[in-house]
């Protein structure tokens, strides 16, 4: 049966159904998530304005969406861990120069297991790049309660500078984040290492008097392995977990981890449409009606609608082994793909762009129907979210209009991470090099595109200037894809999509897995699935179980060589 613009009308009705859920995952850093962040606080601020006028009472918002490009002031209270009470160490604003003054580094202990006098070590998971409050279940169960269980040893969380309430400075102007860089976020923790006094505890626990193992997922597992390399006389051992040890300007290889490991048939859908869509707006008179059929005929710019529309697929980042903390997102989004017409029902067995798929739209134009559930996704999860801000689409997703990005408040916590990417990581989300290569993000994704935030929220300041391009080399100069020490274990996940930029990447050179220097790569795993831990390691799946114990096995023997 050939699908024409009958049953078009029909088609939207049947696809009503999908899902309308509008929050928003994990994904790459952009002037796409900028908006995102902003729309977020957008919905909150209007929450709470309502709120207000329906009841004199202030009601507490008990969602927790966790890092979703919420902005933090705006958020719910975090959930609670009275064991653990905050505390702060002193730290130099610039470690270079001391007249910067000092600032007040936050991080939370766990005793749970500690024994006095029994060498046990101290684990350290470094808070990485949002606010140590979002760390806080990795010390409760997570790998952090695992090592320091199967150790003896104290547990901590370390917040970075900038993020949280580790706060340097006043504002988050361009000369203000000057001090945000990968030199003096190491030099804060190798000061923490060599003099911090826990509370309650008698015994010095400093490096390297005592061993340290310092553990970092994704960003924050990068700064495990320089640690490693840049202090050894006081990282007695690290861990990096998806480890992105590897900085790139380019980083279209993220989307392409996705489209291999995606369902093929999901992989088949996104391409297709992807194909189509930067083909159709090439024809002038069908590019305004494309954006429309997605609801986004007045967002302005061709460029900022294909952002919009790749949305959908960094939610494969949020997929996780424990269904408490994972995300099901891009398996929906997948499913929704898939969704037959109504009175059409075999068609969704047949291959894409397959004659009877297709539906008839414009100027004789075919399109496969998988495109109109594609539209309708984008709508009922995307465009609705600015309808129900009392927003214009332009308003919530253009990317054009500079005064939307010269904020310095420091409640514009978006700032933070895009500055490190402006500046030393890069890892820009662009279509492949090669535009014939098979791809799931339009053409139209280019570099230029993906680093105009960049000159847009940091204009030069008096002491700083945004370099043109992120010096990556001040990165990749400590050890890259082959980065290696003794006692540095390496963990990454096979189908997480920055497995590009960490030492299991295709670009680099394979190694041998051993105790004193592991390198493991968990099947089926996406982003550092190894920190995330339930309170019985029997009742986490077996790949979990496994890398859980292999941790544990490779720090005893690690420990069994310690010398104070």
């Amino acid at each position: 049966m050939k699908l024409t613009a009958t049953f078009v009308s029909l088609s939207f009705l049947v696809l009503s159904t999908l899902t309308s859920a509008a929050t928003p995952s994990t994904r790459p850093f952009s002037a796409q998530d900028v908006n995102l962040w902003k729309l977020g606080a957008r919905e909150k601020a209007l929450a709470a304005s309502r709120a207000v006028q329906m009841s004199p009472l202030v009601l507490q918002d008990s969602a927790n969406t966790g890092f979703s490009f919420e902005p933090s002031h705006v958020q719910p209270e975090e959930a609670h861990y009275p064991e653990f009470p905050e505390q702060f160490f002193a730290q130099p604003v610039d470690h270079t120069d001391p007249s910067h003054g000092t600032f007040k580094q936050r991080y939370w202990v766990s005793t749970r297991h500690y024994v006095p006098g029994s060498n046990g070590p101290v684990i350290v998971l470094d808070g990485g790049e949002t606010s140590g409050e979002d760390r806080l279940p990795f010390l409760d169960t997570g790998i952090v309660e695992i090592l320091a269980n199967a150790t003896g040893g104290v547990g901590v969380i370390l917040e970075h500078r900038y993020y949280g309430t580790s706060m340097p400075v006043p504002d988050l102007s361009t000369d203000n984040l000057r001090w945000l860089n990968n030199e003096q976020a190491a030099a804060d923790s190798a000061n923490f290492m060599a003099h911090v006094k826990f509370e309650g505890i008698d015994e010095d626990l400093t490096a390297p008097n005592t061993p340290w193992i310092y553990y970092g997922g994704s960003y924050a597992g990068a700064r495990a392995a320089h640690m490693k390399v840049l202090y050894p006389d006081l990282v007695f051992g690290a861990i990096a977990s998806s480890g992105v040890t590897h900085a790139a300007l380019s980083n279209w290889e993220y989307y392409e981890i996705i489209r291999k490991a995606a369902d093929p048939i999901c992989s088949a859908h996104i391409e297709n449409a992807m194909k189509t869509i930067d083909a159709l707006l090439e024809v002038p008179h069908l590019r305004q009606l494309i954006k429309g059929l997605f609801g986004l005929h007045n967002l302005e710019h061709d460029d900022d609608f294909a952002s919009v529309i790749e949305g959908p697929l960094s939610a494969w980042q949020g997929k996780n082994w424990d269904p408490e903390v994972g995300s099901t997102r891009f398996d929906e989004f997948c499913e929704a793909l898939s969704r037959p017409i109504a009175g059409a029902m075999h068609i969704a067995a047949l291959p894409v762009g397959h004659e009877d798929r297709l539906l008839t739209l414009w100027d004789e134009y075919k399109i496969d129907f998988s495109i109109l559930n594609y539209a309708q996704w984008i709508r009922e999860n995307q465009v609705k979210r600015c309808v129900d801000a009392e927003a214009t689409v332009e308003e919530c997703y253009g990317t054009y209009d500079d005064d939307k990005f010269t904020d310095t408040s420091l409640d514009q916590e978006w700032r933070l991470w895009l500055f490190q990417v402006c500046t030393e990581w890069g890892y820009f989300f662009t279509a492949p090099p090669d535009l014939e290569h098979p791809r799931i993000v339009s053409k139209l994704m280019t570099m230029d595109y993906a680093t105009k935030i960049c000159r847009q929220a940091y204009p030069p300041g008096k002491h700083f200037t945004v370099p043109s391009m992120p010096n990556v080399t001040a990165v990749n100069a400590l050890g890259d894809f082959a980065i290696a020490a003794d006692r540095l274990a390496i963990i990454d996940g096979e189908v997480d999509p920055w497995r590009p930029c960490t030492p299991h990447s295709d670009y680099a050179e394979d190694r041998e897995d051993t105790i004193l220097q592991p390198f493991k790569l968990i099947p089926d795993a996406v982003h550092h699935y190894d920190e995330y831990g339930l309170r019985d390691i029997t009742a986490e799946p077996p790949e979990i179980q496994q890398i859980h114990y292999e941790m544990i096995a490779f720090v005893l023997e690690w420990l069994k060589n310690f010398r104070a």
